[in-house]
């Protein structure tokens, strides 16, 4: 190879590179035109149901999910760091978002904590990435969960929020079960903007929620 094909060589290695540091945590290249499955359902599908069932008169009047932030504790490993790393690094592989520690407000002795101190992992989702979440749990997460007989549909909170707990964070298809050492719990909590629980639920039936009552 020339010296010139070998400096054209190395400039496009350096632009490769480069291109990939540019790549924040859970991120992709994406089309712009992309649109998550669940948004697209929602502005095509919900939002029509929900002003024929409640009669708004403005499409701004339609509710909506806000953010999701998901939560693991990990109060009992909170003095292996190790493990704390783990349960961060988890979250941050299903959210496709970097995961941020969580620390313990004031301390305990009974249970070794201390004030300051890691005891979970935390992340809050918007946009695009809370509705791709939003369809990952509900076609492939929620039909993993062992004898899964469907969501509590009063688990609201009277201001439009839903909330609601997994046992084993390996039922996303993110975890390789094989590579993992430890299985969390995890608290979802999705913030929607609507003023009462009959609508929220609505909402997220629109999202194929398996309610059971």
């Amino acid at each position: 190879m020339s010296e010139q094909g070998k400096k054209i060589d190395k400039k496009a290695q350096r632009k490769e590179r480069n291109a990939g540091t540019q790549v924040s945590v859970g991120e992709t290249a994406r089309d712009p035109n992309y649109v998550p499955r669940f948004k697209k359902r929602y502005n095509d599908v919900i939002k029509t149901e929900l002003m024929q069932k409640f009669g708004y008169t403005n499409a701004m009047q339609v509710p909506r999910v806000d953010k999701i932030v998901l939560n693991i504790g990990a109060g009992e490993a909170a003095s292996d760091s190790k493990k704390i790393q783990q349960a961060l690094n988890d979250l941050t592989a299903i959210a496709g978002q970097k995961a941020v520690p969580t620390r313990a407000k004031k301390a305990i002795a009974t249970f070794k904590i201390r004030e300051g101190q890691q005891i979970g992992a935390k992340v809050t989702l918007r946009k695009d990435r809370m509705y791709e979440f939003l369809d990952r749990l509900v076609t492939m997460a929620l039909p993993r969960v062992r004898d899964f007989r469907g969501l509590n549909g009063k688990s609201f909170d009277g201001r439009g929020n839903y909330a609601m707990g997994i046992k084993e964070h390996i039922v996303f298809v993110e975890i390789d079960y094989d590579k993992t050492e430890t299985v969390w719990g995890m608290d979802i909590i999705i913030n929607t903007t609507a003023k009462t629980d009959d609508e929220a639920k609505a909402l997220l039936q629109g999202f194929q929620f398996p309610f059971v009552n």
